[in-house]
């Protein structure tokens, strides 16, 4: 992600609830967030774990291994499905990834 916003006002974004985005060298093995949105409009997060992390892969972008802990989001869908794309992973409190660059189960 890169690039320069000049008005924030425009994008009409609740400053409260922003999160800064990590560096790829600030990202750990270990737990996450997962943040998505199944039912009611209500966005919820469902922990997951980080299980590999490849910090030379450019080529297709696939940057980590996931696995859902979650038991409720894994009763909800049996994992991750269709329609997740670009649900945010955050761990220590930074924005790491959106989950349609990632592999996992």
């Amino acid at each position: 992600m890169y690039g320069n916003l000049n008005n924030v006002g425009y994008l009409n974004i609740n400053s409260n609830k922003t999160i800064p985005v990590a560096l790829r060298n600030e990202i750990d093995l270990g737990k996450a967030k997962l943040i998505s949105t199944l039912e009611n409009d209500s966005p919820k997060e469902y922990d997951i774990e980080i299980a590999k992390i490849y910090t030379n892969n450019n080529l297709d972008n696939k940057s980590m291994v996931i696995k859902i802990t979650d038991t409720k989001l894994i009763d909800k869908t049996g994992g991750i499905v269709q329609g997740m794309s670009g649900s945010p992973i955050v761990q220590n409190g930074k924005l790491i990834r959106s989950l349609n660059t990632c592999n996992g189960k």
